[in-house]
């Protein structure tokens, strides 16, 4: 298991605190604070462990783009039970080989799902207000679940790896760090910047 120092973790409580609000409105606001300035690019990325977390959340999200394109115009609803209790059971599983408490990643992902959703769901209310800018072709959909299986495979594994670090009071600033970063490295717009929020809503199980 990947261990901390307590300085790295005062660091990160500090600099996540200080830097940054990661908004549910889709906007990131600097908060500063006297004497301090912005962490450079890599030292921020060294002070946040849950990272690769977030990254791997918002990598899982933008598939959503390809699952809307793909529905659009389609008797394909956005909700699908049978294939969210699909992937809940497969990640449970998988958790539970890696170590992870399975119960704990259902919950988290359950999140994804809701957060896959509500892209979907945007730019469905996009494309109807702005038909000009609907798709004008469909990817298939079996492939990009292809591509969403990798990166759920990859996720969970990422959580089972952070899950003393999900489980610390320096979680959630940590969380708002790394938030952060992948907001500015993925230029994210307002809609997925508000799904992203809502997929990393259970992470931290302190």
């Amino acid at each position: 298991m990947r261990t901390t120092t307590p300085l790295r973790r005062a660091l990160t409580t500090v600099t996540a605190t200080a830097a940054v609000v990661l908004t549910a409105t889709g906007t990131a606001v600097a908060v500063p604070v006297s004497g301090t300035s912005a962490a450079p690019h890599s030292a921020a990325h060294s002070l946040s462990a849950l990272h690769p977390v977030v990254a791997l959340a918002a990598e899982r999200l933008a598939t959503a783009d390809l699952v809307a394109a793909a529905k659009w115009g389609t008797d394909s609803p956005i909700d699908d039970p049978a294939r969210e209790q699909q992937v809940l059971d497969n990640v449970a599983a998988q958790a539970e080989q890696l170590g992870a408490d399975p119960d704990e990643i259902r919950v988290i992902f359950r999140d994804q799902i809701e957060a896959n959703k509500i892209v979907q769901r945007g730019l469905f209310q996009r494309w109807t207000d702005h038909p000009d800018q609907a798709p004008t072709t469909k990817p298939d959909l079996s492939v990009v679940r292809q591509e969403i299986n990798r990166v759920t495979s990859a996720l969970v594994q990422a959580l089972a790896t952070t899950t003393d670090d999900r489980g610390t009071f320096a979680c959630r600033p940590e969380l708002a760090l790394a938030g952060l970063q992948v907001h500015h490295e993925d230029h994210l717009d307002a809609l997925h910047t508000r799904a992203l929020v809502r997929a990393l809503r259970s992470i931290c199980t302190n």
